[in-house]
């Protein structure tokens, strides 16, 4: 059993390493940060993904202001996409009384664990190249205004670029948003999978906007959490100023590694986090 001391810095240390990878691929630190804290430091998932909604807002929040001031977030399209998440989000705060309460959490670390390896395989297809290659504009581009541009430091150039098919990313994020209020974490990765694969968005775009959207989930979903007590102060505390630490980290050095590196990265996450929710589903520690 692990002190309050040893507790807080172990949840801290976990904390600024999920901060770190979450604003660097766009998963948001809950994500990784609920499996380690689950698995590794004997925090119960229920106060898990609590503090790790928390944790996700501070993610959101510092990342998004750096990467707003390097122009690279698209607040327009974040902002047309928000409202599917957030209806989301409440869908699945609210289902998870009734998933706790019966003990059919593993059913769900299953399927969920299933839906990041089964993302793998078209974010693994689109990372031959740097850019995406552009596709017809549809109604949905203009009327959206969908398009912008961005100054890419390791290309050293100004990519231009604009998102097709809005109403696929809508359905893509309103269900990103009800595992995120289901599980307790920001659901970036099926953010930036809509984003990425659907809307055939840049990955340094996706990544970005998703970071902002994450946090206004993440609200959402923890008001209800934190009406249902499935807040613990001490813990959220902890993952709080870890993943601001590591939100800061990781946004300084996104905008130095190339788009095929932070892909590389992304998938490597989302078959590791799958292969774990799985696991953790089956009761395999």
């Amino acid at each position: 059993m692990l002190t309050g001391i040893e507790l807080f810095l172990a949840v801290l240390i976990a904390s600024i390493i999920a901060g770190y990878l979450g604003s660097l691929t766009g998963l948001g630190g809950g994500t990784v940060l609920v499996p380690i804290l689950t698995l590794y430091t004997g925090v119960p998932i229920v106060y898990a993904t609590g503090a790790s909604l928390i944790s996700t807002i501070s993610t959101s929040s510092g990342a998004a202001s750096a990467y707003i001031k390097d122009k690279i977030i698209n607040l327009k399209i974040g902002t047309s996409l928000q409202t599917a998440t957030t209806l989301g989000a409440i869908a699945g705060s609210l289902t998870v009384t009734f998933i706790y309460s019966h003990h059919l959490e593993n059913i769900i670390y299953i399927v969920f664990g299933i839906v990041l390896l089964g993302s793998v395989y078209p974010t693994l297809k689109r990372g031959k190249s740097e850019i995406p290659d552009m596709l017809p504009p549809d109604w949905s581009t203009k009327f959206f205004q969908m398009n912008g541009e961005y100054y890419d430091a390791a290309l050293n150039s100004v990519v231009k670029y604009h998102g097709v098919r809005w109403i696929y990313g809508e359905l893509v994020m309103f269900t990103a948003g009800y595992v995120s209020g289901l599980l307790g974490i920001g659901s970036g990765a099926l953010k930036v999978i809509g984003m990425d694969w659907v809307m055939n968005l840049p990955i340094k775009v996706t990544t970005t906007t998703s970071n902002f959207m994450i946090g206004v989930t993440a609200a959402t979903s923890s008001g209800i959490y934190w009406a249902f007590g499935y807040i613990q102060p001490i813990i959220a505390a902890a993952t709080t100023i870890g993943v601001l630490i590591g939100a800061f980290t990781g946004t300084r050095t996104l905008v130095k590694l190339k788009n095929k590196r932070i892909r590389t990265v992304f998938i490597i996450l989302l078959a590791f986090l799958g292969i774990q929710m799985i696991l953790r589903g089956l009761g395999i520690s």
